[in-house]
This record gives structure tokens, C-alpha cells and sequence, in this order.
């Protein structure tokens, strides 16, 4: 018997149901599963959501081992890819879009890595004065996750958005991405030669002061404000990249179960004045 809902990181009854039927299936004429499956995605969920390490899981979810060893297999066979795929077609159908985008938008953001993070895979970002790991992620225009690679904070992101870019043509139907000025030059033209992808800069404004929205790159950096709140991914703690992306997807993964069971938009929690 499945635990109650004891955090408010664990799925809801209608989100489960969204979830369960994209996970594999179990092996044929294996043993019986010990733990029932709608734990262990509550487990991952619960370190991606809290930031505690595999070892901290509250006593009441399945032991770290079990929870661990489904993380690891379930990348294995590109699960969490499936799931996101799955999951960002009936939000945008959802949202009165075609189910597969024709543009998107690539941005990356620099974080700092934690002594758990190796030296062949961190580095210096000379710009951001971040020692630690880059990602690179392309969303939709609804801002839904397409793809995400994780690398040192020392690479340009002319360089790593060649390898964010190939991945998303490899599975995605996109053939048009906005950036920012920061992946201008070169690529465009890599990109339109390589991958067929037109690749469209958004510049600020003219004599642009200070702070302001600018149209279609607010839409990803919303996205990485999003996949931050979840104190997992604050910062880096993953020994490898891999396990960096993983971690990235199943925010996704919850954040799109949310929106397709919330029914209404979302709300700000209120701020709490005293009165004097």
C-alpha cells in the first residue's frame, strides 16, 4: 500500500495518473516490485524539490538504495525523455497549440558546483565569476523544456549551444530558435548550414537602460527561474553531468504535471504584513 501524502512535493492522485502509465513497463516473470512505483517517483521528486542528499530521504520513503537504483535505470532507458515529451504535447495541446513546436528558444545559465562536482567537468566562468557547470537548455515558446545538456562553466556558449542545438534537431521538430546577442556571430551561420535551423538574435533595444522584458528570450529565462526554485538545482551537486540533466528533467517533469492538473493559473503565495 502506497504512503499517504505526506509532502508537498508528492504527487497528487491526478498527477500520478498522468506519470504511471509513461513509466515502463516491469519485467516479465521478474519478482515482484517491493515498493510501489508512485513512492519512488515521490522519492526523486522529494530530493529534486528539497535539495537533500540521496542518504537524507525521510524513513518513510523507500530505502536510498531502491530509490537510486530505479534514478539510475530509468535514465538508462531515456524514461524521463519520454515522460517530457509526453507531457509538454498535452500542455500545449492544452493550451490550444499543435502538439509538436516549430520554434524555440536556447539560453544557458551559469551555477556554482559543489565539492561534489569533478575538475573534468567544472570550470571558470570568467563572465558570470561562477566556478562551477553551465546548462544549456532550449524551451518552446510556452517555455516548456525541449532539451538540456549540462556542461564546465568555461564553455562558450557559441560552443555549447553547437551541441544543445544538435540535440534538440535530433528530437524535436524545431527548425527555428531564438538567442540572445551572447550566441550571435559564427553559429548563426553553423547552425543554418549544419542543422537547417534558422537561428534568430534578439538584441536589446537601442540605448536599452537598465532592466526590461524582451520579447520571446523572457519566456526561457522564466524557465530557468522555475527549474531554480527546486534547491536540488540551485546549485550543481551532481559528480556527473548526466545526473545534472536527469535532476533538470524530472523538475520539468513536475512542474508540467502541475500545470496540466492545477485547472486555473497559477498564484503567488501572498506576503505576510504585520500589521503595527
Amino acid at each position: 500500500m502506497s504512503r499517504d501524502r505526506r509532502y508537498p512535493s508528492d504527487l497528487t492522485d491526478a498527477q500520478w495518473a498522468l506519470i504511471e502509465p509513461l513509466l515502463p513497463s516491469p519485467n516479465p516473470g521478474g519478482r515482484p516490485e517491493k515498493h510501489p512505483r508512485r513512492d519512488i517517483v515521490d522519492a526523486i521528486v522529494y530530493v529534486v524539490r528539497t535539495g537533500c542528499a540521496w542518504r537524507q530521504l525521510p524513513f518513510d520513503f523507500p530505502p536510498w538504495q531502491t530509490v537510486t537504483g530505479y534514478f539510475v535505470r530509468w535514465e538508462q532507458a531515456k524514461v524521463t525523455d519520454q515522460i517530457l515529451a509526453a507531457l509538454r504535447r498535452r500542455v500545449r495541446a492544452q493550451q490550444g497549440r499543435a502538439e509538436e513546436p516549430s520554434a524555440g528558444i536556447i539560453d544557458s545559465q551559469s551555477v556554482k558546483g559543489a565539492d561534489t562536482v569533478g575538475r573534468d567537468s567544472r570550470g571558470y566562468d570568467a563572465n558570470k565569476k561562477i566556478n562551477g557547470r553551465k546548462r544549456f537548455i532550449v524551451t518552446d515558446t510556452l517555455g516548456l523544456l525541449l532539451v538540456v545538456c549540462v556542461m564546465a562553466a568555461s564553455v562558450q556558449d557559441r560552443d555549447g549551444a553547437k551541441t544543445t542545438l544538435l540535440s534538440m534537431y535530433l528530437v524535436t521538430p524545431v527548425r527555428f530558435v531564438y538567442a540572445d546577442a551572447g550566441f550571435a556571430g559564427a553559429l548563426v551561420e553553423w547552425t543554418q548550414r549544419i542543422l537547417r535551423t534558422m537561428l534568430h538574435i534578439v538584441r536589446k533595444a537601442p540605448g536599452q537602460v537598465g532592466f526590461a522584458v524582451i520579447a520571446r528570450r523572457w519566456v526561457v529565462e522564466r524557465s530557468l527561474a522555475w527549474l531554480t526554485s527546486h534547491r536540488r538545482l540551485a546549485r550543481d551537486y551532481e559528480r556527473h553531468p548526466a545526473t545534472s540533466e536527469a535532476m533538470i528533467r524530472w523538475a520539468a517533469i513536475s512542474g508540467m504535471a502541475r500545470r496540466l492538473t492545477r485547472g486555473q493559473p497559477a498564484t503567488r503565495q501572498q506576503k505576510l504584513t504585520l500589521g503595527h
